[in-house]
């Protein structure tokens, strides 16, 4: 899936908050990757992602905390997630208990990003601690039809 006609390698051609010519239950599992940043209608994204999965279909998230922002000409980089901000977007679309929220991250993991260190320069140990203040990436994995009737947090 590419907004972009001019991708060959695209097989499907559409804006994810406007994807109304992909057919409804398409897909078992919807992979997107630091990308939702990029979609200004965000909750527009998520509906359509959700549309698109069949039944019991997966949708595997992930969006950036900590990141530069995007130099480009068209400006399309609106957004950084934060753990509540994606449990409450992807819960009003999934429901509750169709969604689960991961971080990733440290303090260090994301100077050394920003900074552009590679990840050899830093020890195993210093890249799997986290810290959940400092998350650098947001994981979400919604579930179609999986939601429970019991009111969670929003």
């Amino acid at each position: 899936l590419d907004i972009d006609p001019k991708n060959p390698l695209a097989t499907i051609v559409a804006d994810l908050a406007d994807a109304a010519t992909i057919p409804d239950a398409s897909f078992d599992c919807f992979i997107l990757t630091q990308t939702l940043q990029l979609i200004y209608e965000v909750h527009a994204a998520v509906t359509h992602a959700h549309r698109i999965l069949k039944p019991g279909g997966a949708l595997l998230v992930t969006v950036p905390s900590v990141s530069p922002v995007v130099d480009d000409e068209q400006l399309t980089d609106y957004w950084r997630f934060t753990p509540a901000s994606c449990a409450r977007l992807f819960r009003n679309v999934f429901g509750n208990g169709a969604v689960e929220v991961r971080t990733y991250g440290n303090v260090l993991t994301s100077i050394a990003f920003l900074t552009g260190m590679a990840h050899e320069e830093l020890s195993p140990n210093e890249l799997e601690a986290h810290d959940p203040r400092y998350t650098m990436l947001i994981g979400v994995s919604a579930v179609k039809g999986k939601a429970r009737s019991v009111p969670g947090p929003p």
